[in-house]
């Protein structure tokens, strides 16, 4: 019970916030331009002050588990591929296949991790989460681009050559705000940097924007009648997020040694919801995300029950104290 009171409370607040969306929406206080603003905002600002500030207060070196961040890393790529290639069974529209692909692997690992960890084991260890960031958000974030960048644009009758889209992709994965972030707060922590307190305080005013702002402008830009369309798309989207990838690859991990704190940042990589910033980056990068927001709003109603269910069967096996 107080595993699901838990889920309930740390995703019930992200669905009412995009809701919040639709209502201001309604009131005529946030329409689509203004919401286009939010969005530009969180993607090139928020985020990637987000990401920075979990990364930089991070000592990788000393709780560094090079096996475990492999396989973070391993197991992202894996279902990266395994994804990409259900797609093209699944979804005919080359642009909605980059937003299926997407928001069927990037899971709220930035935002959910270190606080699930927290609440099953205390306020101190988050370490697991910091290096499940490590080998999984990197790796969400570049091939975000690459796939959005490669599917943007129609049916394929007037797109670019792949070596001018090859081009556009790699010119994406060097100036994208978001891996930027990540690779400064990775830097920042590994050169072992002071974060001052104004800095800190600064840095998290700007920081906690990100979901908040984000998810109103999902909510506000988000349309009934134009996801009607996709719901069976987004429908098995959701089922992988939220089950198959745990199915899948927890086994593995557990075969593999790996308990506890571990077990539950890969539960989070893994099967949590997909984030809001896989909406903020498809609407920042040439797609309309009404798929993307479908598949956030269906996942993030469903992970409380899903991730509550693999807690209990976790802590049922004893792989969980």
């Amino acid at each position: 019970m107080d595993s699901l009171v838990f889920s309930i409370n740390a995703t019930s607040p992200i669905f009412l916030t995009m809701l919040l969306g639709m209502l201001l929406r309604r009131l005529g206080m946030m329409d689509d331009r203004f919401a286009d603003y939010l969005n530009a905002f969180v993607f090139k600002v928020a985020l990637p002050v987000l990401l920075f500030q979990d990364l930089a207060t991070q000592d990788f070196v000393a709780a560094w588990d090079g096996r475990f961040v492999l396989f973070c890393f391993v197991v992202t790529a894996a279902s990266m591929a395994a994804i990409v290639l259900l797609s093209r069974l699944v979804v005919r529209d080359v642009p909605q296949r980059g937003e299926f692909v997407q928001a069927s692997y990037r899971s709220s690992a930035a935002i959910l991790g270190i606080a699930f960890i927290n609440n099953v084991y205390g306020s101190s260890p988050t370490t697991m989460a910091a290096l499940m960031i490590l080998g999984s958000v990197p790796l969400y974030n570049v091939f975000a681009v690459v796939v959005l960048t490669l599917t943007a644009g129609g049916d394929g009758s007037s797109r670019p050559s792949v070596e001018s889209m090859v081009r556009k992709a790699a010119h994406g994965v060097v100036t994208n705000p978001i891996i930027l972030g990540i690779a400064a707060g990775f830097a920042w922590s590994l050169l072992g940097l002071p974060v001052p307190k104004i800095l800190a305080s600064t840095i998290s005013n700007v920081a906690v924007l990100a979901t908040p702002l984000g998810l109103m402008a999902m909510g506000a830009q988000f349309r009934f009648r134009s996801a009607r369309g996709s719901l069976g798309v987004a429908g098995v989207a959701s089922l992988i997020k939220l089950v198959g990838l745990v199915a899948v690859f927890m086994p593995l991990a557990i075969h593999l040694g790996f308990r506890n704190q571990q077990l539950i940042a890969l539960l989070v990589m893994l099967g949590s919801a997909s984030t809001v910033s896989c909406y903020v980056m498809a609407r920042n990068m040439g797609h309309d995300g009404v798929l993307t927001s479908t598949i956030v709003m269906m996942t993030t109603a469903g992970c409380a029950l899903t991730l509550t269910m693999w807690l209990w069967m976790l802590r049922a096996g004893g792989f969980v104290a």
